[in-house]
């Protein structure tokens, strides 16, 4: 019998189903703490994903405001660039008629004049009866 009660004595001869209940409540333990941190990781990236979103759609309806004010812009200039040729188209048909009115005088009266002739604006934009004067730009005309 000693030897009976020195072998259940004994640290190493634990209850076999003792030590599988440790080691399964100590992997359950472990399982759930590694299922908290997913969850957490998880959470984290749908907070990072959410932020994202609204940062990008923010982004999203600047370039719209942006995009429609220079589209308004854009339909202004066109519109005044239309304004500006049908006008160029009028004014050369006068000086046309013009310089037709001063060639019949020139011819019947014998007095010499200069008639310059005058080059199709549509044509070569480039050469216009005008005198060169430059286009001042500055970077103030394309901002919004």
């Amino acid at each position: 019998m000693s030897s009976m009660a020195t072998h259940q004595s004994s640290g190493s001869d634990e209850d076999p189903q003792l030590v599988m209940d440790q080691r399964k409540k100590k992997r359950m333990l472990s399982n759930r703490e590694s299922a908290r941190r997913s969850r957490m990781r998880k959470q984290q990236r749908l907070d990072e994903l959410v932020n994202q979103v609204a940062y990008l759609t923010n982004e999203n309806n600047q370039t719209m405001m942006q995009i429609n004010v220079l589209t308004q812009q854009y339909a202004k200039l066109d519109s005044d660039n239309t304004i500006l040729r049908t006008q160029l188209i009028e004014l050369t048909e006068r000086l046309r008629s013009i310089n037709s009115v001063l060639r019949f005088v020139e011819e019947f009266s014998g007095m010499e004049m200069d008639i310059l002739d005058i080059p199709d604006p549509l044509l070569k934009p480039w050469q216009l009866p005008c005198p060169a004067q430059p286009i001042m730009a500055s970077a103030k005309m394309f901002q919004c």
